[in-house]
């Protein structure tokens, strides 16, 4: 595909796609290049005077132990996107598997896995995951791997729903009903049938837990049950600077806007694509 075809297909997209696309580029350049180098290492103390305020060489300031705030933001910034990113895939891959299954065998089955579906998604998202790191013990508090699974759990019952309800709308079509006659078994229809013509609301559905995953992520860091110091987590810096609030604001701000730039980066793009596959999507819906 050339570049004139490619510009054309971008100013023919929504321009909700094409802003939100930019600000995800901005911060997936600034993920790669703040894991390979930052002015100041992310741990280093004595980077400059604590509270010493904003300056060309710390945008960010300086926080109470002398890191410098912008460096941690810099490099947090590939932490915040691969916990969200990959929990929200594992979610979309659990939930896309169990909902189109349940919707293909039916029966009691679905039965069962849509009530335990709305049962869990009756539980507040933060509640839910609390439980689920209480549950873990403190052995494993903090661990990445939790984190991501924490993430998984959570998005799992919605995306089951959603997969469910997209898979309800294809099963009754003539190229299923022919796929069962030839006799293909339960997973080949699955795999062959129901998953490719459910792609497009997986893809939003993935799109639309991805925007909100920074958030839950950074509100785990923030109450203290996600990563641990020294690492950057951006929820994290914003809890460990709270106290300076009035001090030093921007060593809040920093962390702060960096967080709601990537959630607004990532509902802008999702609602583009929302439009070009044709569905609606409320940006305030969890």
């Amino acid at each position: 595909m050339n570049l004139t075809l490619w510009f054309s297909l971008w100013q023919r997209s929504p321009q909700s796609l094409r802003l939100g696309s930019i600000i995800l580029v901005f911060w997936l350049v600034v993920a790669v290049l703040g894991a390979l180098w930052t002015p100041y290492g992310y741990a280093q103390l004595g980077a400059g005077l604590p509270l010493s305020g904003v300056s060309w060489d710390h945008p960010f300031g300086i926080d109470q132990l002398g890191r410098d705030v912008f460096s941690r933001v810099l490099y947090g910034t590939h932490i915040v996107i691969l916990l969200a990113l990959a929990g929200t895939t594992l979610g979309v891959v659990i939930g896309a598997l169990i909902g189109l299954v349940s919707a293909y065998i039916g029966g009691w089955l679905d039965e069962v896995v849509q009530r335990l579906a709305e049962a869990f998604i009756s539980i507040p998202f933060l509640v839910l995951a609390l439980l689920i790191i209480a549950l873990a013990g403190p052995d494993l508090s903090g661990d990445p791997i939790l984190i991501v699974m924490v993430v998984a759990f959570v998005y799992t019952p919605r995306i089951t729903r959603m997969a469910r309800a997209a898979a309800l709308d294809v099963i009754t079509r003539d190229f299923v009903t022919i796929a069962k006659l030839r006799g293909e078994s339960a997973w080949s229809v699955v795999w062959r049938e129901l998953l490719p013509n459910t792609t497009g609301t997986l893809l939003v559905e993935f799109s639309l837990r991805a925007g909100y995953a920074p958030a839950l992520v950074g509100s785990l860091g923030f109450l203290g049950f996600g990563i641990k110091p020294p690492i950057p987590e951006w929820g994290l810096m914003i809890s460990e600077n709270r106290q300076l609030i009035l001090a030093q604001p921007i060593t809040v701000i920093g962390p702060g806007l960096a967080l709601a730039s990537l959630i607004v980066g990532l509902n802008m793009f999702t609602e583009g694509l929302a439009r070009i596959l044709g569905r609606t999507v409320k940006l305030g819906e969890q």
